[in-house]
């Protein structure tokens, strides 16, 4: 498979109007690979962490001596080696995920309440890490609310106070709540242009705290969500622009403010000018 130039990706998002973009990190791979590409790249910045469906990795990998807390703090140290990279603006993509993914690179996948206690060790120690080294954080959810927020209320810190997004947030009234008594951002992506309750939901969301994702490759907002994959290709940041246009006529905001303001809340949420 050829893999995609990143130089073209990323003139394509400029031709469209994108001007920063933030490469995120899943594992310790990708991680690196993020922070490559941002040292290469001017206006372009990475994240570094370690997603929840990658700690099963962890944990598949000491099963048979379960010496979890061993390869936990082998994996962390790698991410704070990556994390004082100055190019990297925040730590994720971390949080809990308690989904059964058909399609999985991890042999034999399986959601235990082992392998949750070992993600919110992950969060935990990864919250840490932003705390310690002043990034921001993106927070990934799904079907682990309760988890979720009973992680953040404990490990919560003033300083991470409009560092903090929800990323491609649970249309779920808690979650907001939860984002406005903490100053905290709401991360929508393409999946809003063919999800109904996430366009109820974005309706509740004051712009204020409204940020725009990609999810690239995955997540393409409709109509390229409907194409063929031979032609669509992966999701892209030019794609971004699609979204926007779609919440703007969703919302009734006007495009030229929605655009306005979500970049200035991006620009806040990770730092960056």
């Amino acid at each position: 498979m050829l893999l995609p130039n990143i130089d073209d990706i990323i003139q394509r998002a400029k031709d469209a109007g994108v001007t920063r973009i933030v490469v995120p990190g899943t594992n310790v791979k990708t991680s690196r690979n993020a922070v490559e590409i941002a040292e290469q790249h001017e206006y372009v910045y990475a994240t570094v962490g370690i997603h929840p469906h990658h700690v099963f990795q962890v944990q598949n990998s000491d099963i048979k001596t379960q010496n979890y807390n061993s390869n936990l703090k082998s994996e962390i140290q790698k991410i704070e080696a990556l994390v004082k990279n100055p190019k990297v603006v925040a730590v994720g993509e971390i949080g809990l995920d308690r989904h059964y993914y058909q399609n999985t690179r991890h042999v034999n996948y399986q959601v235990t309440e082992e392998f949750i206690e070992l993600q919110k060790e992950f969060l935990r120690e990864q919250i840490e890490l932003a705390k310690k080294y002043d990034k921001s954080l993106i927070l990934h959810n799904r079907e682990a609310k309760a988890d979720t927020l009973s992680v953040l209320s404990k490990k919560w810190d003033p300083k991470l106070a409009g560092r903090s997004v929800f990323h491609c947030c649970e249309p779920d009234e808690e979650l907001l709540i939860f984002a406005k008594e903490h100053n905290m951002y709401i991360g929508v992506d393409g999946d809003i242009t063919y999800r109904k309750d996430k366009q109820e939901f974005i309706k509740k969301i004051p712009l204020n705290m409204l940020v725009l994702e990609t999810d690239a490759p995955f997540l393409h907002p409709e109509p390229l969500r409907s194409q063929p994959r031979n032609i669509r290709g992966p999701n892209e940041p030019k794609n971004l622009k699609r979204i926007a246009e779609f919440i703007a006529k969703t919302t009734n905001i006007p495009l030229d403010q929605l655009i306005e303001a979500t970049t200035t809340n991006a620009k806040s949420l990770f730092a960056i000018i």
